[in-house]
């Protein structure tokens, strides 16, 4: 991908381009738009309009749609909540987008945004070093116009960096099952030629 001089890649999700996205912006503004909406284009190219952004905001993640769950969103100040996906209304891509979090002095800005599931851990990491796992079954599934609940208790100077989502041992075993091609059975080498049983 082509990144211009002010700007920067900050995510790359693996998608069939059948799904709704949803950005998020330092701000607490996101928008939430058809894949179909953004056109096949090669690797060299710069790409197309996402989200009108305010003077000053930025865009601090991406999520793809796939499993009907809630979207969390975090905030530098340890705050964070949960938020059904039907209260993003689906819009066209480069709108200006709709409020996603009411950031405050006591919030402070918006650092993550992830997909989550019931029974799912998260990981909240500050820039002191100090890391948080907990459940997402604690946190409120309310509005997007709210400031939501904290997430985590931060020494005076520290601030959230990043959260992470746990992944589960299932998911482990799911991404290390081997892909093969299509027509190759599993336990074929596609090497050999399986009628005369040549190489």
């Amino acid at each position: 991908m082509n990144v211009l001089e002010d700007d920067e890649l900050i995510d790359v999700q693996l998608t069939d381009g059948r799904h709704d996205v949803v950005l998020a912006t330092h701000e607490g503004i996101a928008v939430r738009f058809q894949e179909s909406d953004v056109r096949e284009m090669g690797r060299a190219t710069t790409g197309v309009r996402g989200i009108m952004l305010g003077e000053g905001d930025r865009v601090i993640g991406m999520v793809v749609l796939k499993q009907g769950s809630t979207l969390l969103v975090v905030t530098e100040r340890g705050m964070g909540k949960r938020t059904g996906i039907e209260d993003y209304r689906l819009q066209r891509r480069g709108g200006r987008g709709v409020i996603n979090v009411r950031t405050t002095d006591k919030t402070g800005k918006v650092v993550a945004i992830k997909e989550v599931l019931p029974g799912d851990e998260l990981m909240v990491i500050t820039r002191g070093g100090v890391v948080n796992r907990q459940s997402v079954d604690g946190i409120r599934v309310i509005g997007r116009n709210t400031q939501g609940v904290r997430l985590i208790n931060l020494n005076p100077g520290d601030v959230v960096m990043d959260v992470a989502r746990v992944i589960n041992e299932a998911e482990i075993a799911q991404e290390l099952e081997p892909v093969h091609e299509a027509g190759t059975p599993p336990d074929a080498d596609p090497d050999i030629d399986t009628a005369t049983n040549k190489s």
